[in-house]
């Protein structure tokens, strides 16, 4: 009897075919509207109103933006946030493509050495790597420094300095024209990596028999880079640029640990993303700090369609036409 009652109950329980999945994957949506889309939705309401996070809401339409677009300290960090991007995101491809392009050929050996090393960086904490580069960075005690002073004393480098009014010890992290080659310096080790292997797997994907081809034709290696290699990779490059414009105009970690919350001296290292923290968790405006979200999607974008204009088209297809 017992036996039968626990049947009943099971059966109950039971769910049927057709809606058992939809249970299965509702945990995800549910946290994705908690924790995804409402603070979207919320944020964009809050850009159209006046709030300091306690007291009521005022509606105020769109002076919140119309502030921001005449508010010189934003478009300081807008300026400084696309200097570090341009520093950043140039060097950054050019050394993943060609560390790929090294990687992929039949003369390089303990290729999975060399990725995982490449890879670190990106695995680590940015927090532990900013105070790491603080360290390598300083003023008096600082190894970057000691080795420019060492280096100074050859005749050649001693010249180089001298002729762009370069001093010996540098303020790498206190004066404004450096605090942006800094925070780009630290990028650009962290991430080279991450795009070598993303290039890579490209690289992967292009048929050995182009390149066998091309080798029986006699084409230089220049030639393989320039006529095979990259036209092939130019879908992947769109990616891989795209990432970076995404992830560098949200730069907040590294530059927040380096130089600290105001930006440094000058705030040459503040980024419209601390910025915005700036402004709605210190001065407690978050319609304000909404409506530069929102902005800053925008540069997003418009940045992203210039790089589709850039590097659309591309891949096998277009190499066999």
């Amino acid at each position: 009897m017992k036996s039968n009652n626990n049947s009943g109950i099971g059966d109950k329980l039971r769910l049927s075919k057709n809606v058992a999945p939809y249970v299965f994957i509702s945990p995800f949506f549910i946290l994705f509207l908690i924790f995804g889309l409402f603070p979207i939705l919320y944020s964009f309401f809050l850009s159209f109103n006046s709030w300091d996070g306690i007291g009521q809401m005022s509606f105020v339409g769109l002076d919140n933006y119309a502030y921001i677009l005449t508010d010189d300290w934003f478009w300081d960090s807008v300026k400084s946030t696309l200097i570090i991007f341009a520093l950043t995101t140039i060097p950054q491809h050019v050394f993943a493509l060609t560390l790929a392009f090294i990687l992929n050929s039949t003369y390089v050996k303990l290729k999975d050495f060399f990725r995982t090393s490449y890879f670190l960086p990106y695995i680590t904490s940015a927090v532990a790597i900013a105070i790491i580069f603080d360290v390598l960075l300083g003023h008096r005690s600082g190894l970057l420094n000691a080795l420019l002073i060492w280096a100074n004393q050859l005749p050649p480098v001693e010249f180089l300095f001298q002729t762009f009014n370069f001093d010996l010890p540098a303020r790498w992290l206190g004066e404004p024209r450096l605090i942006r080659f800094s925070i780009a310096g630290l990028l650009t080790w962290r991430f080279t990596g991450w795009n070598m292997l993303i290039y890579f797997a490209g690289l992967q994907t292009i048929p050995k028999s182009l390149y066998e081809a091309a080798r029986v034709d006699g084409a230089s290696i220049r030639q393989v880079f320039t006529k095979i290699t990259l036209p092939l990779l130019k879908p992947v490059i769109f990616f891989g640029v795209t990432m970076s414009i995404i992830g560098n105009l949200q730069l907040f970690e590294e530059p927040f640990v380096l130089v600290g919350a105001d930006g440094g001296t000058g705030r040459a290292g503040m980024t419209t993303a601390m910025y915005l923290f700036r402004t709605g968790f210190h001065w407690r405006q978050f319609g304000e700090g909404s409506a530069m979200a929102y902005v800053l999607c925008v540069f997003i974008i418009i940045l992203s369609l210039v790089n589709k204009k850039l590097f659309s088209g591309g891949g096998l297809n277009e190499l066999q036409q």
